[in-house]
């Protein structure tokens, strides 16, 4: 089985610091995911001065401020994303980063050539943003928060054109043949794979809908996994038994820290825990087949029962109901052929519990 690939999502809980920055890593690292993920905007190109915060962010940051504001904040400059790439390959972890405008696109794919881009939710519309993404021709994880399945059909459309279709001019009905094409469909099959997503910060646990990863998986063809905003880990690990292969979860280093999204991301010790856990879920998956296990197999014959004497039996006797039975151990006859001997005489003598033989 392919292991789940786990995004530990740093996002903005460095608050704008590099010492913040690179002890997530160490974090991340420590629990053994497989990337850390930050964030790559310049907040005047992805927020307009009229935008309003979102709910959650005036519950954790208050109304003083605009979003814009806030964001702003929190950018990671060319030489910020190359000490945390640095970092990053000294602990041996990847670092990712999701991109929300086009020359952040540029940055991550081109000047730094990332091995892939992390597309969020609120870009599933952002039709110049996605075809820029594919026009690099990186892997693309899709984040499908919000969205409905003509949504997430449109938006691949506008992917399948990006990798496939180099001089032809972009549409909505240009995105639509391209999406129905054979080499569109080889293209997205090759690059991209899609998150479900609840995006509320934290998601209500029965606005989840798991199930329907699998619908997106039927729907498009193409790999799913769950990006989770959930409090805890029961909801992701959940996910990796329904068949998820990637895992993106918030994290931060504390969840009392000041900033949009802390309150709803793990702390350390619980992204070792979530860790943990996916891979014991993985494991325990195992094969399809409906087989013994070898841990079994020295059980096997201790709690199974083969046909004894129910009481002392004499050489010639008849075995009857009142004189077979079925006890432990499993290392004689077994008692589905106890209608067999039913009837038959003994051929030696047997002690009560003794087990029969052939």
């Amino acid at each position: 089985m392919k292991k789940t690939f786990i995004i530990a999502e740093a996002g903005v809980n460095h608050n704008g610091s590099l010492d913040l920055a690179r002890q997530l890593i160490d974090v991340a690292a420590r629990a053994r995911a497989d990337a850390v993920k930050f964030q790559t905007f310049r907040a005047g190109e992805v927020i307009s001065s009229k935008a309003p915060k979102a709910i959650y962010q005036r519950r954790t940051t208050g109304t003083e401020e605009s979003q814009l504001e806030m964001v702003r904040k929190l950018e990671l400059d060319e030489n910020a994303h190359r000490s945390l790439i640095d970092h990053c390959r000294s602990r041996g972890i990847q670092f990712l980063s999701t991109p929300f405008d086009l020359k952040s696109v540029d940055l991550l794919a081109v000047t730094l050539d990332l091995p892939q881009l992390k597309l969020a939710s609120g870009e599933i519309t952002n039709g110049p943003l996605l075809l820029k993404a594919a026009r690099t021709g990186k892997p693309i994880i899709l984040s499908t928060g919000m969205s409905t399945l003509e949504e997430v059909e449109t938006a691949l459309g506008v992917l399948a054109f990006g990798y496939a279709r180099d001089v032809e001019k972009p549409s909505l009905n240009a995105f639509a043949s391209a999406y129905r094409s054979e080499e569109g469909r080889r293209a997205l099959r090759k690059k991209v794979s899609l998150l479900h997503c609840t995006t509320e910060y934290p998601a209500p646990y029965d606005e989840v809908n798991l199930r329907a990863m699998e619908t997106l998986r039927v729907t498009f063809g193409l790999p799913v996994g769950l990006s989770d905003h959930t409090t805890g880990i029961a909801v992701p690990i959940a996910a990796v038994a329904l068949g998820a292969v990637i895992i993106e979860k918030h994290f931060t280093m504390d969840h009392d820290l000041p900033g949009p999204d802390h309150r709803a991301s793990l702390e350390p010790d619980e992204l070792d825990a979530m860790v943990a856990g996916i891979r014991q879920v993985e494991a325990a998956l195992g094969s399809p087949q409906k087989m013994p296990a070898p841990a079994e197999m020295i059980n096997r014959d201790i709690v199974r029962r083969s046909l004894v004497a129910a009481c002392d039996i004499q050489k010639g006797d008849v075995f009857t109901e009142k004189t077979l039975a079925a006890k432990r151990p499993g290392t004689g006859i077994s008692p589905l052929y106890y209608w067999q001997w039913i009837g038959r005489h003994a051929e030696r003598d047997y002690r009560e519990d003794e087990i029969i033989e052939s």
